[in-house]
This record gives structure tokens, C-alpha cells and sequence, in this order.
């Protein structure tokens, strides 16, 4: 069995510990090493973020160098506070938003794929605060802090112990379950081989002083799905709550060890696509009897006509069923995760992922499969949070993908709902799987002030002019007259909605087969056509739209996303007399959100041009 041992910042001093060296950077015949901006310029793999920790920098800084690895007598680490200020001094400007830090990785060939045992000691001097370890493609292992203080704490948690060492300094050891295996890289279409491992500590002063990597035999936890729960990728300097993470990348945060996780899930994937783009192939190679299998799909089944709940997408979740039980392994169905999506006419919760929820909840029953239901339970979250708060759980600006404040949240849920449908089931399998999941690392709340990355203004460039021809014909578009339909697709894309695979005949002249026909559909649903926009059943989407007009759909869509003031509504403003009465709050809203001179002067009636209604769609700053 394949067993190596790493003592960082001094010589092992015997053939069996290899020593490692603040200067060992990785690479393939050596087996093992840092990751850093360096040498992930040098070597094309090292960028593929699917094959590595899943950590780059920042695009502004990929030709800087970032991490400066020191060395001392308890091992090498990186002075990221150091680093920090050495940028912002650097460009002039200081970041924004919750602390950003530089993650410390480390890399390590293994001789095949499968699971293995991974023993972390850090010696520190100084506690270390609000510390993360993530190991392969940044699925957590480990958060919390490293001080002597928290050593009745860590009996919780899913692994890991704090003590004082022998010079008298604080020693953390904790050991995690890795998986490696191949994996089909996000915009690639084939699978790569990986038989390597990454360990990455991100903290203020991230240190490593020991790692000892084992192979060991125990069951797998593959999962299957979409965007919701893919291993995403992050930006450095990093900051918890401006990057995307999937559920399925901290889930391995509230199990024990001896259950590895290996997420297959993919961002645009569907219960079909997953098959046909030979994702499940590697599953069906690597997984066996004893292995669990995870699905959950719908965020873009919902999307395709082919795939509606009571179609394909369930005729493929029975096949995927079908398929692991006839090779020993034990399927879970995952109900999706609830999007943080609203009705602009009345603020109602607008729930478009019901069906498929139901769907997989009557499968379960019908099939006897357990069915973790995070639909309800990721739902009642936001239920009970409400529009506004629920948005520090998403990646800014995003109703879909959590941050990783989210999706630690989610993955207790999963955690959760694996021991209420596990725990007291016949097959030993599932009560092992019970048996295994944790409490977690306790309440991980996001900070106060998310804020995206902003590219200081040393790094910005002159945007090349376009060619002329190409040019001329988009300015010509630009001043055609806008219809209803092109200004509701403009409305969906600025609120980060999209449109669906289904039209209901809602309204007689609006037909299935129209390419906006799902636009229309969509508009309905989130509440954006007033009743005052339609005669009988009649919506009228080729006419061309008033500025009025287009204020209604604005401010309905805004109102899908951002709460406007009562007071708002009710204040008089210079264009009360001059707009229809159903229209009049929406343009006092209009005022508010800056869509409108608040003089009076504009023409309500004036026919609104593509590119004005681009414009005005920018000026909505959701």
C-alpha cells in the first residue's frame, strides 16, 4: 500500500520522510511540491482547475507572482497579511469587501486512483484564525480556529486534534479521506487522467509542517449533478463570499473520515447530458458495490423540452436507478436547490422547480430510494431569510449559485436529510453512510460586506475597436424601435433570469413555437406583465414599447430582486398626469431607480430604441 511522508523546513534526516523545502516547487518526475503562480505558468496542467486545488489567481494578476513561501524550523509558510498589503501598496488601491487571503498548496502524485488518508500537522507559535483547509478540488476539510482554547471544540467536529507540541507552540494535526480520480474539465470534451492530490491551507499565515498520504480502502461518495453542486473554482485573493462553490465540494465537511467524495458534477448538465457527455462513464468504471451515488439535477432539465419532470428527466433518473443497483451501488436522489427567485407583482416566492422536486420525492416512494429533499429545506432557508438576506449566501448578484457560505449551509442540510432517510434503513449500507455524517464545523456566517473583486486601475486596458463593417450593423440595430418581447428578453438577462422550456398558452397570440415564446412564460411567472399590458388574452408581443411601457417590465423585475421602498410608491411625482393610472407607481419606481429624469421631461409615450432600451437596462444596477 502506498504510504509517503513530508517534513517541512528541515531534513528528515532519514529515507523514508522526504523533507521539503520552502523552494520545492512541483513538478511531474518529481512527485511532489508546491503549487504556486509560478510554475502554474510553466505547466499547462497545473492550470486545468478540475486536475489541481482549484485555486488561480485573479486574471488582472496571473503574470505577478503572489506567494512568496518562507521556511523556518516548524515548516514553510506563506505571510499572506505581508503579501496583501504588498499588493495594495503595489496598485494603489485597497481591497474592498471581507479580509482576501493567499492559499498555501501543495501537491502530491499518487500512484493510482482511488481513496486516500491524508494526516495534516500544522506547529504554530500564534493561534491561527478563521483557518481553512480544502483538499483535490477544493472540498473542505477542515475550518475553524487553531488555539489551544478551541481543543474541547474539536471532539465535534469531524476530525482533528489541538495540543501543545514540544517547544511549548500549538499543535494541530487533522486527518481527511481524498479522493482522486479522472474527471472531464469544464470546457473540455474529453476525461483526463489524475492521480494526484492537492492539500491547500488558507489562513492569514498558512503553514504546513507534516502531511502523511496513505491509500486506503472505503467506500466513495460519487455525486452527479449540475452547477448547484459541482467542485467550482476560485479566485485568489481569496475571499469566502465572492466565490462559487457547490454544495457537493463542502459536503465532505460534515463526514468523518473513511468516506471519500468524488463530485462529478458539472456546470449546464442535465440527467441526459450527464450520460451523453461520458461524465457517468467514469462512474461506472470507478464506483462499486459498497459506493454511493448522488443525482441531482433539474436547474437545466427545465430547460429542454425533452427533459420535463414527467419525461425524460424522469425516465432518467429510473435509468441511472436501475444501472447502480445492478453493480452494488446505492443510489440517493437529491431534490434541486431552491434559486432565490421572486414575483415582481406581488413578492410572493415564485417556485419553478416544484415539479421536479415532487417528481423526485414520488420516484423515491415508488422505488424505495432515499430522497434527500434540499429542495424544501433549501426553500424554507430563503422563505425564512427573505430576498434581501438570502443574497449573502449567493455569489453576488447571482439568484442561483451559492458562495461558499451557501453551500457549506446547504451541505449541512444535505448532511441532515442523509441521517433522517438513512439512519433507519434495512440495507447496513445506508446506516453506515448515517453513521458517518458530523455536526460539521458549527455556523459559518458570511461577513457583513461582500463585495466582488474590483480590477485596479493599473491593470486596465484600452478595449480594441471593432471592426467597421461589424460595427455599422450593430449600430444600425441599436436605433431599430424595441418590441415587447426583445425588451422583456433584455428585462430576464439584467434580473439573471431565464427563459423555460414550457409556454401555457396564457395569452391567444403568443404561440408555442415562437422563439420567445419561453420569454413571455417566464415573464408571466416572475410577475413582469401587468394586467394593464394585456386586452382580453391578448399581450401583443411584436408591438413596439412606450418608455411607460418599459418601465412597467423594468421596475416588476427589479422588484424580483431588490426591495424598493414603500414610501416609493406612494410619493407624487412630476409624471403623474402624465401616464396611464395603472402605470403611475411603476414610473414613480422608475424616478427612484434613476430610469427617469424626476423633472417630468421625458415622453412616456415615445417609442423606446434597442439601444436606449440597453441604456436603460444598465442604469437598473441590480
Amino acid at each position: 500500500m502506498f504510504r509517503r511522508k513530508f517534513l517541512f523546513g528541515r531534513d528528515s534526516g532519514t529515507a523514508d520522510v522526504i523533507g521539503v523545502g520552502s523552494g520545492d516547487l512541483y513538478r511531474p518526475g518529481k512527485g511532489y511540491g508546491f503549487v504556486t503562480e509560478k510554475n502554474r505558468r510553466e505547466q499547462e496542467l497545473l492550470r486545468i482547475p478540475e486536475l489541481n486545488s482549484a485555486f488561480d489567481t485573479v486574471y488582472w494578476y496571473r503574470d505577478a507572482d503572489l506567494s512568496y513561501i518562507e521556511e523556518d524550523g516548524a515548516g514553510c509558510f506563506l505571510d499572506g497579511k505581508k503579501e496583501i498589503a504588498r499588493l495594495e501598496s503595489m496598485t494603489g488601491e485597497q481591497m474592498e469587501g471581507e479580509p482576501r487571503r493567499i492559499p498555501l498548496s501543495f501537491k502530491v502524485d499518487v500512484p493510482r486512483q482511488g481513496n486516500y488518508k491524508v494526516t495534516l500537522t500544522i506547529h504554530t507559535e500564534e493561534p491561527m484564525e478563521d483557518v481553512l483547509i480544502f483538499t483535490g478540488r477544493r472540498r473542505l476539510g477542515f475550518r475553524g480556529d487553531i488555539s489551544l482554547g478551541h481543543v474541547a471544540d474539536m471532539a465535534n467536529r469531524p476530525t482533528g486534534s489541538i495540543s501543545k507540541d514540544s517547544f511549548g507552540g500549538i499543535q494541530f494535526q487533522c486527518t481527511m479521506t481524498v479522493n482522486v480520480c479522472d474527471f472531464v474539465p469544464r470546457g473540455y470534451t474529453r476525461r483526463y487522467e489524475d492521480k494526484s492530490l492537492d492539500i491547500t491551507i488558507v489562513a492569514d499565515r498558512p503553514r504546513f509542517s507534516e502531511i502523511i498520504v496513505e491509500e486506503t480502502d472505503c467506500p466513495t461518495l460519487y455525486i452527479a449533478g449540475d452547477s448547484t453542486v459541482t467542485d467550482q473554482s476560485a479566485d485568489y485573493p481569496y475571499a469566502p463570499g465572492t466565490s462559487y462553490s457547490g454544495w457537493g465540494q463542502m459536503i465532505s465537511g460534515y463526514l468523518k473520515g473513511g468516506i471519500g467524495v468524488s463530485n462529478h458534477s458539472h456546470s449546464g448538465l442535465t440527467t441526459s447530458s450527464f450520460r451523453k457527455e461520458k461524465h457517468y462513464e467514469i462512474i461506472e468504471q470507478y464506483a462499486g458495490p459498497g459506493d454511493y451515488c448522488f443525482f441531482q439535477f433539474a436547474h437545466n432539465d427545465q430547460k429542454i423540452d425533452a427533459l420535463k419532470a414527467r419525461g425524460g428527466y424522469q425516465e432518467n433518473l429510473l435509468r441511472y436507478i436501475g444501472e447502480c443497483r445492478a453493480k452494488g451501488i446505492f443510489p440517493l436522489l437529491v431534490t434541486p436547490i431552491a434559486r432565490n427567485t421572486w414575483k415582481g407583482n406581488d413578492g410572493t416566492y415564485n417556485d419553478l422547480l416544484e415539479e421536479y422536486a415532487q417528481v423526485c420525492l414520488e420516484i423515491g416512494e415508488r422505488e424505495n430510494v432515499p430522497v434527500i429533499d434540499l429542495h424544501k429545506r433549501s426553500m424554507d432557508f430563503i422563505l425564512e431569510k427573505g430576498l434581501e438576506a438570502s443574497k449573502s449566501y449567493f455569489f453576488p448578484g447571482d439568484y442561483t449559485h451559492s458562495n461558499d457560505y451557501g453551500a457549506y449551509h446547504m451541505a449541512g442540510y444535505v448532511a441532515e436529510e442523509i441521517v433522517r432517510v438513512c439512519a433507519n434503513r434495512e440495507e447496513a449500507q445506508y446506516r453506515f453512510l448515517a453513521e458517518h455524517v458530523t455536526k460539521g464545523f458549527g455556523n459559518w456566517e458570511p461577513a457583513q460586506c461582500i463585495v466582488p473583486a474590483v480590477k485596479p486601475a493599473i491593470f486596465e486596458e484600452v478595449e480594441k475597436p471593432q471592426e467597421g463593417a461589424k460595427l455599422l450593423s450593430e449600430i444600425d440595430r441599436l436605433t431599430e424601435p424595441a418590441d415587447r418581447v426583445s425588451v422583456l428578453d433584455m428585462v430576464i438577462k439584467t434580473v439573471k433570469f431565464f427563459p423555460t422550456n414550457v409556454y401555457n398558452d396564457m395569452f391567444t397570440d403568443v404561440l408555442g413555437h415562437e422563439w420567445y415564446a419561453g420569454c413571455v412564460e417566464c415573464a408571466y411567472q416572475n410577475g413582469m406583465i401587468d394586467e394593464g399590458l394585456v386586452e382580453g388574452r391578448k399581450f401583443f408581443p411584436l408591438q413596439q414599447v412606450t418608455l411607460e411601457e418599459f418601465c412597467t417590465f423594468a421596475v416588476n423585475g427589479y422588484k424580483s430582486r431588490r426591495t424598493i421602498p414603500e414610501e416609493v410608491w406612494e410619493k407624487t411625482c412630476a409624471y403623474d398626469g402624465k401616464c396611464r393610472e395603472f402605470a403611475r407607481p411603476y414610473v414613480r419606481a422608475a424616478c427612484y431607480l434613476g430610469l427617469l429624469e424626476p423633472d417630468g421631461s421625458e415622453a412616456l409615450g415615445k417609442v423606446v430604441t434597442r439601444g436606449e432600451a440597453v441604456e436603460l437596462c444598465r442604469r437598473m444596477k441590480l
